[in-house]
């Protein structure tokens, strides 16, 4: 069954499901819904870059999977009249990777890194004297031959984006002269994404309807929107294609999504925390190999939603489970480190 929890990168999905998930992005500030702290400071920094003539300050964004970086960076380049060009950490693995990126921006371009933070040492510091001083350092040849040469590059946007801020290094972090944050959306934010996608993908809904996909989407559009054209589909195949509460929740009950937009793979982390390690604390590495998930995508992916709801407590010594957490399984605690089912 496909999980609709899931956050893989666009380039992994089927073609139809990335086209249209490009669709659904919107492309200007006035059709970005909520973060209306974070488009405010960007949309002045657009504004005073643009009254000035010179390209935007770098910027990272920061926040979880799923809440809008790639389509705030598209809106930016937009804003600017400006080339996007967009990469991602993990495929740049030699520094000639980078430097045939930089080498090939035009004045005023944006280059987006996506999980910059994933960046190898060795390469991210050839983009310090790039961000700063437009120039790139690099080494031709080998051995005693080996010489140094200086390029300078056009003056260029860097956006990056990140669901792992502290893993980027303090020089780095501070060649960012804007930093955002995004948070997790709320429910009446995400009623108004569904309802604009709803639109785009020609789906009657109704508001209660709307409402129902919203608060089950753990705070995050990507997720909205995922979940509103597996229920479409459940709509249009057992009843008549329109999306009402009723048909909402029957369509995500079966998707295995409960009221607090849980899925299967939170009930299992919770579980597993419980029942298999007694509560805690456990590393995230033994609680990866105990529920057959990778460490990076608990922590990116279900882990900040989880404690964000109070089910999970992180520690020094590692995840525990709130009494929260207890309730929603109907488990009790119990002497011995196990855990009962509740009388």
């Amino acid at each position: 069954m496909l999980n609709p929890m899931s956050d893989r990168p666009v380039s992994t999905l089927n073609k139809p499901d990335a086209a249209l998930e490009l669709t659904l992005r919107p492309s200007l500030f006035s059709e970005f819904t909520g973060q209306p702290k974070v488009k405010e400071r960007l949309e002045i920094a657009v504004a005073a870059a643009k009254k000035r003539k010179e390209p935007l300050d770098h910027i990272l964004l920061n926040g979880p999977p799923g809440l809008g970086k790639t389509t705030l960076a598209n809106i930016l380049a937009k804003a600017m009249g400006a080339n996007l060009k967009s990469t991602s950490g993990p495929t740049i693995e030699k520094a000639g990777d980078l430097a045939g990126l930089l080498t090939n921006l035009e004045e005023g371009d944006v280059l987006f890194i996506d999980e910059i933070h994933r960046l190898q040492k060795t390469i991210e510091e050839y983009l310090y004297p790039a961000m700063e001083d437009f120039k790139l350092d690099i080494i031709i040849d080998q051995g005693p031959n080996a010489r140094s040469v200086r390029l300078n590059l056009p003056k260029f946007t860097l956006i990056g984006a990140t669901t792992r801020s502290g893993l980027l290094t303090a020089p780095l972090l501070t060649r960012f002269a804007v930093r955002e944050r995004l948070d997790y959306y709320v429910a009446e934010d995400l009623d108004k994404i569904i309802v604009r996608s709803a639109r785009l993908l020609k789906v009657e809904i109704e508001p209660a309807g709307a409402h129902e996909i919203a608060r089950r989407s753990r705070g995050t559009p990507r997720i909205a929107n995922n979940l509103l054209r597996r229920v479409r589909d459940y709509a249009e195949v057992r009843h008549d294609g329109r999306i009402t509460a009723d048909v909402a929740d029957k369509a995500l009950a079966m998707l295995e999504i409960d009221q607090s937009g849980l899925d299967e793979m939170d009930k299992r982390i919770l579980e597993a925390v419980i029942v298999k390690f007694g509560g805690g604390p456990v590393g995230v590495n033994s609680l990866a190999v105990a529920v057959g998930e990778e460490p990076d995508t608990i922590e990116e992916v279900y882990e900040p939603y989880l404690i964000m709801e109070g089910y999970l407590n992180r520690t020094p010594q590692g995840r525990v489970a709130t009494e929260s957490s207890y309730k929603k399984l109907g488990l009790k605690p119990a002497t011995g480190g196990q855990s009962k089912l509740f009388n």
